[in-house]
């Protein structure tokens, strides 16, 4: 099958001060988020002048890839500008007829991506005869995602003052009901959760780490919805209780420096290490790794040229769909918030 583009499709962020409240309200549209959650995330932003790094960040990594796949790339993000809907209309305008689609998520669940295929929905239903859209699949297994982590981990450890530490990887929290919700339900769910665990213990024993933990960070719902835990901040107490002196903090849910990264990790997570006296090491994201570009490379090629997918897990591979279709039925639906639909 022939393919015209490549979409690269994110989450977007804020350029500037004045674009951060706008983008908060666009982020947490129908979530009935208080006010002065906003309030307080806002603030995280302007703590950085009100610029996100991930636009930043895919247009680097887009740059990279255009000189490893032989198709045009365009860039639309889900809450920030450029959106996808116009995206896709400029796509329409320049005679694409076919693409496919590059999410920024490596996992599968609700937010990591089934609502990158409510993305591409939205953005089919804003633009009339709009171009076909394949999304590629996961890529939380693939060898250069794993490489990419397991060398950045070997450089943050090289920073602390000795060799002993303990590796702690992260990824965003998320309602422990949409995780049991993550999945084809005759999977038994939990899949966001389980392909986090298994990237953890790929990236681990890549560097010979005996033990480690996953914790998470950047939970947003209220106090009464469970969310996934242990929170990273409160992890480093337990391990300092446990005599832990040395952590190096791995960020395996993010593909590049999203604000959750620079803020919970580098400036919370940090700051309490150094309050405890504990070394801390931030492992890197891909970002402009050379091998996010050659993964993204290798997974086009699945299409254009039915090149082998390359993966070092048992788990299905999940997440490649066709004009926003789901994985399967109620595959990682969406979970009801108390209230709503009333």
């Amino acid at each position: 099958m022939s393919y015209d583009a490549l979409l690269w499709l994110s989450f977007g962020g804020p350029e500037g001060p004045d674009d951060v409240r706008p983008f908060l309200e666009n982020v947490t549209r129908g979530r009935g988020v208080p006010p002065e959650r906003l309030d307080e995330v806002e603030q995280h932003y302007q703590h950085f002048g009100g610029v996100s790094p991930i636009n930043a960040l895919n247009r680097a990594a887009i740059e990279a890839v255009r000189g490893l796949v032989d198709l045009p790339i365009y860039f639309g993000n889900r809450n920030w500008h450029p959106m996808v809907e116009d995206t896709l209309a400029e796509m329409k305008a320049a005679g694409v007829r076919r693409a496919l689609v590059f999410p920024t998520s490596a996992y599968g669940g609700y937010s990591a991506c089934r609502q990158y295929d409510e993305d591409v929905l939205r953005a089919r239903a804003a633009v009339e005869d709009a171009p076909e859209l394949v999304k590629l699949r996961q890529f939380f297994d693939h060898p250069l995602f794993v490489a990419s982590f397991a060398d950045a981990v070997r450089a943050a450890a090289a920073q602390l003052p000795d060799e002993d530490y303990r590796v702690v990887f992260t990824a965003h929290s998320v309602p422990v009901s949409a995780d049991k919700a993550a999945g084809p339900p005759e999977d038994g769910g939990h899949l966001y959760s389980r392909q986090v665990a298994e990237a953890s213990r790929l990236v681990a024993e890549a560097v010979g780490a005996a033990d480690h933990d996953v914790v998470w960070q950047s939970r947003s719902g209220p106090p009464q919805v469970p969310w996934l835990e242990p929170d990273i901040v409160d992890h480093l107490d337990a391990l300092y209780d446990k005599g832990v002196r040395n952590v190096v903090v791995c960020p395996i849910g993010f593909v590049s420096d999203h604000l959750e990264v620079v803020w919970d990790l580098d400036t919370e997570a940090r700051e309490r290490a150094q309050e405890l006296g504990m070394g801390f090491a931030r492992a890197a994201t891909p970002n402009d790794d050379p091998r996010f570009a050659e993964l993204v490379a290798e997974l086009v090629a699945e299409h254009v040229a039915d090149a082998p997918a390359r993966k070092l897990s048992d788990f299905p591979a999940l997440g490649c769909t066709v004009d926003g279709a789901f994985c399967a039925t109620r595959c990682c639906e969406p979970v009801k918030r108390p209230g709503a639909g009333r």
